[in-house]
């Protein structure tokens, strides 16, 4: 509890005294507002904030003490005299709500406020003594009460500890964990009453307009006072017998035959109850929480509570199989039945189920036209599920171990959930094979699902599908799906792939290493990633490229098995941008210079079977002109190939040569005569402003660069010296980014040098922790 919380209990909540209005005192503050604005404002205070409110001014503490601002009178918890709350029951004789929850009170101070109160509706009574003076007094002198509260009290005088509450205008009586051994309650209006935790062992009513009863865990009340208590009480609605250990049947079927008007029954930890012969038609609610006696059998007797609405069977561990056809049932909860084995339900206003930890569950059964959402989590022994519900959107089978192929029938078309939107099996490792056709499927999650090898989806609005862990998949036929994009690079054993989606634009196969037949029809692909699909050909490449003619990004590193002819295919993909045939054998780009005219990327990384003459072809910028980022890292180029693209090639952004061990010196660009100069410084102009050489070659030692607008360079892991690095950039005037991260020869005098040269510099990466 805060600071402020233990002030504000310490206030008591008394009004402020009553004072004739007068002048202010000199230098006394004053806020003139008007009587009904203030009136206006304080409405909205409470008992607290009111007494606060009283010392600012004369004017405010007049206006504090209005009697419309103390309807009710509320000491619980309040550090309180009984003279303090004489004196405030007399002050304000109009209140309707007294609340006497503290320490200070008996019974003639509870007396003395009542009789001060002669408006009281609602009074709250804490620890205490109550003998009969008191209940006298209530009959007598509180005809406006309505709602009386005891709690945590002692009732009735002398050892006999009886009490009798007579009145008839009460309407509410709630006697909470109080000592009395015997209640007598005579109430013509009464309503509702509460005994709850009370120890009584005797209740006698006289209260024919009752409407609830709740005498829970009354340990003292015997199966014949439950009873009696009851079946007097013709128009009883509403019972609360929970935690009376002594009920029986037979109580319970006389209660049925007085109390025709039952709706709603709690009859939880009641051992000795099994309803059986219990008829009642109009019950509503029906709660049987841990009652050991409920098996099996007891389903006759509910299947009679034509009514029921909402039905509690947890904990009930005798029971094994629950067959019910309730019309209005809409809830129902079986959690936590040890032996509970087969469900089947009719019910067509079913919305709520919950059968969580129910470890022989087998097999259910369920009609319903309004249950939405069906959660069966780890359920390992559920082999069986029948489904015809029509408004089903959402269900989720996690760890459903037993669940068999046949289950994909149930959420197919035709198989009674034809709304379906959303099927998780996650970790269902008794599934093999997947067959879904469903016209409304939107999510499927296979995640975990280890022993599945193969998937046929026929579900055209299918947005999502996530197979992670399906570590032995082994063919996948997705004709057609809604998907927009799909990783099947977790599935590394993926021999088989037809994917038809219209909508799909990027897929990615990243680690199919034994993917040998793929029939991919995506007219919207943008994006192909097929990296490590060692087994792919040429026959592929081409009837993909053919079937998806829009894609942009192409990856084909470390695919050996594609040639020229399959490189020649990619003329059908006019948009192609971006193509990666890393770790390829490649010996010769004439079938790209040809096929792919419109390339801005090309990464050729570790293609060390490139002649030196491969890429001539693009000096001058006449094959490629909007060739922007090349990447040759470790390859086997010499310095000469090298040099020749360089200079030769200025439309070129961004080279990479990580790890190209023939690198010693690097010249960028190097004209050889003054009209290559001029053409060369005209290209230059039309250049955008990023410009990037990178290089991670520990051989690199000579780096000449006369690029005015190069913004970043990176030389990690490269030999070039301190000198050599300050001529390189000394004509550099917008390099913004220096990357020397690993370079040997660099030492840390070296970057104060480097700012000197080039002040401009905003990042500098280096390997000794100095600030760049």
């Amino acid at each position: 509890m805060s600071i402020a919380e233990k002030e504000e209990e310490k206030i008591v909540p008394i009004a402020p005294r009553e004072v004739e209005p007068e002048e202010p005192f000199a230098g006394e503050a004053r806020m003139d507002l008007t009587d009904d604005l203030l009136h206006k404002v304080f409405s909205y205070l409470d008992d607290v904030s009111l007494c606060r409110a009283a010392i600012v001014c004369r004017q405010w503490r007049v206006a504090s003490a209005h009697e419309d601002f103390w309807k009710i009178l509320n000491f619980e918890g309040r550090r309180v005299t009984p003279k303090q709350v004489r004196n405030l029951c007399q002050r304000y004789p109009n209140a309707i709500e007294l609340n006497l929850k503290c320490k200070i009170v008996e019974d003639l101070l509870a007396l003395d406020a009542i009789r001060s109160l002669r408006a009281l509706q609602v009074l709250s009574l804490g620890e205490g003594l109550y003998g009969d003076p008191f209940f006298h007094a209530l009959s007598a002198e509180c005809a406006s009460l309505r709602t009386l509260s005891i709690s945590d009290a002692v009732l009735g005088s002398g050892a006999s500890q009886e009490i009798q509450i007579r009145h008839d205008h009460l309407l509410k009586l709630d006697i909470v964990k109080c000592r009395v051994l015997r209640v007598h309650v005579r109430g013509s209006h009464l309503q509702g009453l509460s005994l709850r935790r009370t120890g009584t062992a005797a209740v006698i009513l006289h209260c024919p307009r009752l409407l609830r009863l709740d005498i829970s865990s009354c340990h003292k009340l015997s199966d014949t006072g439950v009873r009696a208590a009851a079946t007097t009480c013709p128009l009883l609605s509403e019972l609360d017998i929970s935690h009376c250990s002594y009920v029986s049947d037979e109580t319970l079927r006389e209660i049925a035959i007085a109390c025709s008007n039952l709706r709603s029954l709690d009859a939880s930890n009641c051992p000795n109850i099994s309803l059986e012969g219990v008829r009642m038609p109009v019950l509503v609610s029906l709660t049987l929480v841990n009652c050991e006696g409920i098996n099996s059998s007891s389903m006759t007797a509910i299947s009679h509570c034509y009514m029921l609405e909402e039905l509690l069977l947890d904990f009930c561990w005798l029971l094994t199989t629950v067959s019910l056809d309730l019309p209005r049932l809409k809830k129902i909860s079986l959690t936590n039945c040890r032996k509970f084995s087969e469900l089947a339900l009719r019910s067509p206003a079913l919305t709520s189920i919950d059968v969580t930890k129910c470890p022989m569950l087998n097999r259910i059964d369920i009609s319903s036209s309004s249950l939405q959402k069906l959660v069966l989590n780890q359920q390992q022994n559920l082999a069986t599920i029948l489904l015809q519900c029509p408004s089903l959107y959402e269900v989720d089978l996690t760890d459903c171990d037993s669940l068999s192929n046949s289950l994909c029938e149930v959420f197919s078309n035709g198989g009674g959930c034809p709304r379906l939107r959303s099927l998780i099996l996650d970790s269902c490792e008794g599934l093999t094979a997947i067959r879904l056709s469903s016209s409304s499927l939107l999510y499927l999650s296979l995640a975990g699902c280890r022993t599945v090898s193969s998937i046929d989806l026929q579900c055209p609005e299918l947005q999502r599908l996530l197979l992670d862990g399906c570590d032995h998949l082994s063919r996948a036929s997705l004709k057609p799906v809604g998907l927009r994009s799909l990783n099947l690079g977790i599935c590394p054993h993926l021999k088989t792939l037809v994917i038809r989606a219209d909508q799909m634009v990027a897929l990615d196969l990243r680690g199919c290493g034994i993917l040998r037949q793929a029939e991919i029809i995506c007219p919207s692909l943008l994006s192909l990633d097929a990296s490590y699909c060692s087994q792919l050909g040429d026959d592929c490449l081409a009837a993909t490229s053919n079937a998806c003619s829009l894609i942009q990004s192409l990856v084909l590193a470390s695919c050996p098995s594609v040639g020229p002819s399959g490189l020649l295919a990619l003329k059908q993909l006019p948009g192609l941008t971006v193509l990666d045939l890393s770790y390829t054998f490649l010996t010769d780009l004439s079938p790209i210079y040809e096929a792919c005219p419109q390339l801005e990327v090309l990464r050729l990384s570790a293609c060390k079977y490139l002649a030196n003459d491969a890429l001539v072809a693009l000096h001058g910028g006449k094959l490629l002109p909007d060739l922007q980022e090349l990447d040759l890292s470790y390859g086997s180029l010499d310095r000469n190939a090298i040099d020749g693209l360089l200079s030769e090639c200025p439309h070129l952004k961004h080279v990479s040569l990580n790890g190209c061990s023939n690198v010693f010196d690097i010249e960028w660009p190097s004209a050889s005569t003054e009209e290559d100069t001029h053409m060369h410084d005209a290209d230059r102009e039309e250049q955008p402003m990023e410009v990037s050489a990178e290089s991670n070659c520990l051989s690199l030692m000579d780096l000449k660069l006369d690029c005015p607008k190069l913004v970043s360079l990176c030389l990690q892991a490269s030999g070039i010296e301190e000198g050599e690095l300050e001529e390189a950039i000394r004509d550099c005037s917008l390099l913004e980014t220096l990357d020397l991260r690993n370079c040997p020869k660099i030492q840390t005098s070296t970057l104060v040098k480097i700012r000197a040269i080039r002040p401009g510099i905003k990042r500098l990466y280096n390997s000794w922790g100095t600030p760049g």
